[in-house]
């Protein structure tokens, strides 16, 4: 979000930089006809045959532009800080994450060279903030990013001919970054459709419009970089990625196709620098369009429950599961009570596919999961030991701050006794430990306290703290034991260790060939 303030420091320093380049644009119109003689007479016949052959979008900009609209938020005066205030306040379940990093380099200033930053108003001070929307019906219904009205006392939306009307927040959803605003008209109001973002392809191209650092409805082209990003900003990341430039201000506007449908939602950037680098990410219409709908008809989103941790199949992985590809949701915990654990769902089992749709990484469980609805039944293709079998389960409804709940495998393990094996030093898991690795009680294991340089499980990613609850599908509780079935593991050349690091369960696997250490 771009913070205004009409106290700018930085403000001359910039009309002198702007002078400065108009002198050399001009400098460089006086040079260009001499440049153009040195090419021939040809150069400047075949510039306007290229500029003939090159489609106009003023008819497509001009179709609509009128449904695009600018978001001027009054933000609440204890307001978080700013990282914290692009992913929604921490009461509504924001994720918090990656995603700071490229929030905070799309909305907010980088260093103190930047024309036009806006100076740091005090946190007992209300901040303005801009972004933008798009009506998706004559009734005067806005949709933009979440983050945009997050911490928002007051929102206006302001037309392209400069009229203003105060918005509603009618539902607003952190996990996919969406608002949906309502302003009262009398009058039906332009509007522009939804799109088919699946039928998109990569060099498809766009147009990005919105309100790019205040200054109100502007337009850019571009293509589709890439599909299906995954920013690592949550669950349901499925992002488009565009070259068409998109700054602060920007987020919450609309990419169009050349249908003039609505394909994406702008959201964020990729950049260095805080501004446009030709890397930004859209919301995909088709994630959009469900969400919305919810957010319009309930205030919130119903999204599916299976109640399992996941995480990606790795190629070790797959050796160590004798998977013949690395594909696939791991499941690295069953909630207890949960609809997984219904169906009967167990750790270590891998989903291949859900209701039929193949699954080639978590991330494809997470949003098919999430977009059925709570009470349907869902065929869940799994693998166990090597062998694959279906499982029905009724889907639940996701509670606001889902848990995973770890297995309950017995007390506390205390004593002195420590061991070493393949590179690492092992300890029992004491009250302390477990206070010192941010397990809960449920969890048993033996902890990690020290791993060797250049080990094989410094390689597969072990570290110091970690809880080795498993090696190989066999619960450990004691250094000792951990030692023995890590030894024994070893001679089969692949280990599968279940670690959890923070409370949270993952699969880790090492190859042991060539492993000495230990």
């Amino acid at each position: 979000m771009f913070r205004l303030n009409q106290s700018n420091p930085n403000a001359s320093a910039y009309r002198r930089v702007r002078v400065a380049a108009l002198a050399s644009c001009v400098g460089l119109a006086i040079a260009a006809p001499i440049a153009w003689a040195d090419m021939g007479a040809t150069a400047p016949q075949s510039a306007v045959a290229a500029a003939a052959a090159t489609p106009s979008f003023a008819p497509l900009v001009k179709k609509v532009m009128p449904a695009v609209v600018n978001v001027s938020v009054l933000e609440k005066p204890e307001s978080p800080v700013a990282d914290e205030q692009d992913q929604g306040s921490p009461e509504d379940g924001a994720p918090q994450g990656p995603l700071d990093q490229f929030m905070r380099k799309f909305f907010e200033q980088q260093g103190q060279g930047f024309p036009g930053a806006p100076m740091q108003p005090s946190p007992h001070e209300q901040r303005m903030a801009l972004g933008s929307g798009f009506i998706i019906d004559p009734a005067g219904y806005v949709v933009t990013n979440n983050h945009v009205v997050a911490n928002a006392d007051k929102v206006t939306v302001i037309f392209q001919d400069g009229s203003k009307h105060p918005a509603k927040v009618l539902g607003r959803d952190t996990k996919v970054d969406l608002a949906l605003l309502k302003i009262n008209v009398d009058h039906p109001l332009p509007y522009v459709s939804w799109g088919d973002s699946d039928a998109a392809q990569v060099g498809d191209v766009v147009l990005a419009v919105g309100n790019p650092f205040g200054l109100g409805g502007t337009v850019s082209s571009g293509i589709v970089s890439a599909r299906g990003r995954d920013i690592h900003s949550g669950p349901y990341d499925d992002y488009l990625q565009l070259d068409a430039a998109i700054n602060r201000g920007n987020s919450g506007g609309p990419t169009f196709n050349l249908q003039g449908q609505v394909i994406g939602i702008n959201t964020a950037i990729y950049s260095p620098n805080g501004g446009s680098v030709g890397i930004g990410f859209a919301i995909p219409s088709d994630l959009a369009k469900p969400v919305i709908e919810q957010l319009r008809e309930h205030g919130k989103v119903d999204r599916g429950w299976l109640g399992v941790q996941i995480q990606n199949v790795t190629p070790e992985l797959a050796k160590s599961l004798n998977l013949p590809k690395a594909e696939g949701a791991l499941v690295a915990a069953v909630e207890n009570g949960s609809p997984a654990a219904k169906a009967g769902l167990k750790q270590g089992d891998v989903i291949l596919s859900f209701n039929h749709r193949h699954v080639a990484a978590a991330r494809d469980l997470a949003i098919d999961t999430a977009e059925t609805p709570s009470g349907d039944h869902a065929a869940i293709e799994i693998s166990r030991n090597g062998n694959d079998q279906t499982l029905d389960v009724a889907m639940g409804q996701m509670p606001e701050n889902p848990q995973v709940a770890m297995n309950d495998q017995g007390g506390d393990q205390s004593g002195d006794e420590t061991a070493s094996a393949l590179g690492m030093k092992l300890a029992p898991l004491t009250n302390e430990m477990r206070e010192r690795a941010g397990v809960s009680k449920e969890v048993q294991g033996v902890v990690v306290t020290g791993v060797e340089d250049g080990s094989q499980v410094a390689q597969a990613g072990i570290q110091p703290g970690d809880v080795i609850e498993q090696v190989n599908r066999q619960p450990v509780t004691t250094p000792h034991q951990a030692e023995a079935t890590l030894k024994q593991a070893k001679s089969g050349g692949n280990v599968l260790l279940l670690v959890n690091r923070h409370g949270t369960d993952q699969y880790l696997a090492l190859s042991t060939s060539n492993e000495d250490n230990g």
